[in-house]
């Protein structure tokens, strides 16, 4: 195993290894107060009095995370890979979310009677196993000292029903991965190589209560639970989130995540209270989608030397250079693969693809990636940088232009649930169909409105939280907005750079006299340079399906809903509706008022 890791430590340029020697113990049994045993690993470095590091995951504790283990005992860390209740030979029912604060601090108690534990510990991990270390955090107290949070967040609600919503496509396909878990190798291999019809039929399907038996051929409890429980002021969730625990907990945080991240906007929350709380977090966001391949490097790196600073009190210098963007591909903790997207941007063409850039300095604690020609990485004091709220507001004749709009008439769209706007790209569970792809065949529909700019005399710089305004009147009362920011290229290709959906309900937006309701639309934050000879262009649909479910435009409940109704919407873009996205220009960056 050895020199697996000597040419892997090599490939990501980590620091040298203190010891080779590294004692791997498997399968010891952790009982936690409710009789429940969970499986967990030991990676034992031979060196004397070093600290630990906790990682604990429903995604097994083989494959990858036999590799991450002894990378980072050879660091100088005993390592502890325990797997989550219900996964991987662990007793009980896997609950997300419900056991992990209890769970994680009976497995500290644990440690604390281990010989070889020194009292410090840190702890690490992406997506799920981001979350139990936000349970964890709070009542961790001093011993806990540094934390490595990965493409993940301490709150998971807001993220789950998304503009109140649902994340179709991430929830169900992460369904379906914890229950590949339960199945033959070679059985799942074989279902990876079809395509995974029978997850594809399932997010098809309605109504969505039956969706998870279609795509797993079982009743999934938590599936149906948030289905029933999808409401703003469900208690359900009060006991699954987090969130108060950020401000409370006390080691230092280092954030690693992508702008096409599923979880980006709520992580950027917990750095905001962070920083609220007189804390100062590291940030990192790269081109990268989660689970792909730039964004595992780029955690491997900043976490060891983060983990170095401050949990082993290590000297360290700047750590490894950031890494590029590279093809996506599935990781522990993201879903399976499935075949690429033909409409996937190569790393060429692709406003998001990244060159490599001299290793990073942790002096200034945010460091982001700027997409698009001429970008690049950037130190930030903070996040969000200094920045104007420009509008380009939605003209008639399909015009985006910055500035104000003109009388005109509202531009119309049929939107029909039983045959959905699809979605392209942007932030998925799946790596190979998220990120940036060419927008041109969505846009091509009658569903989808766009609006462009001319081509720009001169770069814009966009970086910070993206919101649009859109004004609508619509012959049905319940419905989605999606709005979608992309860049049209000189060839006239549109590369999606982010989004965002907002579902309407009688209740949740007052309605005008005239019928027409101003709708908000936050979209994922960004960084992105939009080249001069580019253009900006809005997209204003009814959906994004299978990313988010399909509104079925009657109000029915979320998992019961089998009844499609198709209506009209019109976008209006006058004076007195003006209708537009709001950019953060850079102030270096300003556009030109004649566009």
């Amino acid at each position: 195993m050895w020199p697996v890791t000597r040419l892997a430590a090599a490939a990501l340029r980590l620091p040298a290894a203190r010891t080779v020697r590294v004692a791997v113990t498997r399968g010891l049994p952790v009982r936690v107060r409710d009789g429940v045993t969970l499986r967990t690993d030991h990676y034992a470095p031979d060196l004397p009095s070093v600290p630990t590091v906790l990682i604990r995951t429903p995604y097994g504790r083989g494959g990858p995370m036999r590799l991450l283990g002894r990378l980072l005992a050879e660091r100088g860390y005993h390592v502890v890979i325990q797997a989550c209740r219900g996964t991987d030979g662990s007793g009980g029912l896997f609950a997300p979310l419900v056991h992990e604060r209890d769970d994680g601090l009976d497995t500290l108690d644990w440690l604390r009677r281990q010989p070889w534990y020194s009292g410090g510990l840190g702890t690490f991990g992406a997506s799920y196993q981001g979350f139990v270390q936000w349970a964890l955090a709070a009542d961790a107290g001093d011993e806990l000292r540094a934390m490595v949070a990965v493409a993940t967040a301490s709150a998971t609600r807001d993220s789950t029903y998304s503009g109140e919503s649902f994340a179709l496509d991430t929830v169900l396909t992460w369904v379906e991965l914890l229950q590949a878990q339960t199945v033959p190798w070679l059985a799942r291999q074989w279902e990876l190589k079809r395509g995974q019809p029978r997850l594809a039929a399932a997010l098809a399907h309605l109504p969505l209560a039956e969706a998870d038996r279609i795509a797993t051929g079982v009743t999934v409890p938590f599936f149906q639970e948030w289905l029933r429980h999808h409401t703003p002021q469900a208690d359900y969730w009060r006991a699954r989130v987090f969130a108060e625990a950020v401000t409370r907990a006390r080691a230092p945080v280092a954030m690693v995540t992508g702008w096409h991240d599923i979880f980006l906007p709520a992580q950027l929350d917990d750095y905001a209270v962070l920083r609220a709380a007189g804390r100062r977090p590291r940030l990192v966001i790269g081109p990268w989608t989660h689970g792909s391949p730039g964004l595992v490097v780029a955690a491997l790196r900043e976490g060891v030397a983060w983990l170095d600073r401050h949990l082993a009190g290590l000297p360290t210098s700047a750590p490894a250079s950031t890494p590029p963007a590279a093809t996506p591909a599935s990781t522990p903790g993201a879903a399976a693969p499935t075949s690429a997207s033909p409409t996937a941007a190569p790393a060429s063409a692709s406003p998001a693809a990244a060159p490599p850039e001299p290793g990073p300095s942790h002096a200034a604690p945010v460091r982001v990636y700027v997409g698009g020609a001429g970008g690049g990485w950037r130190d930030l004091p903070d996040w969000p940088p200094p920045a104007t709220a420009v509008p380009w507001h939605l003209h008639p004749g399909g015009v985006l232009a910055a500035r104000p709009p003109v009388p005109s008439p509202p531009d119309v769209f049929r939107y029909d649930p039983a045959d959905p706007t699809p979605s392209l790209g942007g932030p998925l569970l799946v790596a190979q169909r998220a990120g940036p792809v060419d927008n041109r065949r969505v846009e091509a529909r009658p569903d989808v409105l766009t609006w462009s700019s001319a081509p720009l005399a001169r770069p814009v710089e966009v970086i910070g939280p993206v919101r649009a305004e859109v004004y609508v009147r619509s012959e049905l009362s319940y419905l989605d907005i999606f709005v979608r920011l992309c860049d049209v290229d000189r060839r006239g290709r549109s590369w999606n750079v982010c989004d965002g959906l907002v579902r309407i309900t009688p209740d949740r937006f007052p309605t005008g006299p005239d019928g027409v309701v101003r709708v908000p639309v936050p979209l994922w934050p960004t960084a992105h340079r939009f080249a001069a000879g580019h253009r900006l262009r809005v997209q204003v649909s009814g959906g994004a399906h299978p990313r988010y479910a399909r509104n079925p435009g009657t109000g029915e409940p979320l998992g019961s809903a089998v009844t499609l109704r198709a209506g009209f919407r019109e976008i209006l873009h006058d004076p007195e509706h003006p209708s537009g996205v709001h950019l953060p220009i850079a102030h270096s960056g300003r556009p030109d008022r004649r566009m």
